[in-house]
């Protein structure tokens, strides 16, 4: 038996392993920087396996295997945090902590990643290299990725792997591209200032109103005016905080949004020209008008040609390969892609005969458990492969 097949036939054997850690997980959920209780459990199972532990990020594992050979360095990445929504879903392993939920997947990355924790232990012998296991906080909007690079742990490594389970592709398919995968994201906000008074007598007024609105169409005549249709872009204004009564014209408004796109010349074009419209608008309108970006900005994440084609060749055993949509939602992952060469997995769990339909981030999120353990294999099998032709 080759070395491939040991490792598919363990992930096999794992499958209740995994699912049992990741109900578990799900039960007990963590957000941003608590995952103390699930780091703990990482923490415990590495240590048993023999891994070198580092903490990191606060609430952070890094687990290092090193193998019997020298070699190059791989690290595989599974985020641990989860977010404040509250589940409506009528299972066993609900989440037993008000108001939070696994609404992404992220317990099942964290119990994929500690399949192949085993699996690489197991095979120690035959891999040629280190193998780091990061078990991230924070992916949901900490940018714990980003504190992880700044701590050095991606310094060394000659490339890096993460899975992303993935509520748009049946269960089993697995999704691999090149180039841009997810796209970067900016979070912003406006604030218009006019003068207040009586909406029956607007023209003792600035009404600042009229003046947000205009600014927001202005906003999508970027996209659909000035940026190449053929670099996708988004600007969605998703939050409107103005006035106190029916008849009364504020004095200010506000208006918060995200800006997303999968190229960083055109982020950078959109949010000078965003700023340019805000303020001379809101000026030749008799206001003041601010524009400002609300959270740091997350990269692309594009995953690497060589890797992307060395994805599909070590993996082409294991299920059925497909070319993914690309996807405006963002992914902090993509801070490793620009230390080290990666490439970003996606994993369907869709399972319309289960009931398993609902997006990721929904109250009724949940997940095809029988194609987890081909997680644990994911991992393993670049893991393995990558270093041995590295050596």
């Amino acid at each position: 038996m080759s070395i491939n097949d040991e490792i598919i036939k363990k992930a096999k054997e794992l499958e209740t392993y995994v699912v049992d850690k990741r109900r578990d997980f799900h039960m007990y959920p963590e957000l941003k920087f608590e995952e103390e209780r699930t780091s703990g459990i990482v923490v415990n199972e590495l240590e048993n396996l023999g891994y070198e532990i580092h903490r990191t990020a606060k609430t952070g594992v890094v687990g290092i295997l090193e193998g019997e050979e020298e070699g190059g360095t791989v690290a595989l990445r599974a985020d641990m945090d989860a977010l404040p929504i509250q589940e409506e879903n009528n299972v066993p392993y609900k989440s037993r902590i008000p108001g939070k939920m696994h609404a992404c997947g992220h317990d099942a990355h964290t119990a994929m990643l500690l399949g192949a924790a085993k699996i690489l232990a197991e095979i120690r012998e035959h891999i040629n290299g280190r193998v780091k296991l990061i078990f991230q906080p924070g992916e949901e909007g900490g940018l714990g990725a980003k504190y992880i690079v700044e701590d050095g742990h991606l310094d060394d490594v000659n490339a890096v792997f993460g899975i992303h389970v993935w509520a748009d592709l049946p269960a089993g398919i697995i999704g691999v591209r090149e180039g841009p995968l997810l796209a970067s994201a900016d979070g912003f906000k406006i604030k218009i200032n006019g003068k207040g008074g009586h909406a029956a007598a607007p023209h003792l007024s600035i009404d600042p109103i009229t003046v947000a609105f205009d600014i927001g169409n202005a906003y999508q005549k970027i996209i659909t005016r000035e940026v190449n249709p053929l670099q996708p872009a988004v600007i969605s204004i998703t939050r409107v905080i103005a006035g106190t009564a029916f008849n009364i014209i504020p004095e200010d408004v506000e208006m918060w949004g995200t800006i997303r796109t999968f190229n960083e010349k055109v982020r950078d074009y959109i949010v000078d020209r965003m700023k340019q419209i805000t303020e001379g608008y809101a000026n030749s309108m008799r206001c003041k008008g601010e524009f400002t970006l609300t959270m740091e900005n997350i990269p692309p994440t594009i995953n690497d040609s060589k890797l992307a084609e060395f994805g599909r060749e070590v993996l082409k055993d294991l299920g059925k390969i497909e070319k993914p949509d690309q996807t405006l939602g963002a992914e902090d992952f993509s801070f490793y892609t620009r230390k080290a060469p990666g490439l970003f997995i996606l994993l369907g769990i869709r399972n319309e005969k289960k009931g398993i339909v609902y997006p990721h981030h929904h109250p009724k999120f949940n997940m095809d458990e029988s194609v987890l353990w081909m997680g644990s294999a994911i991992h393993s099998l670049l893991a393995y492969n990558f270093l041995r032709e590295k050596k």
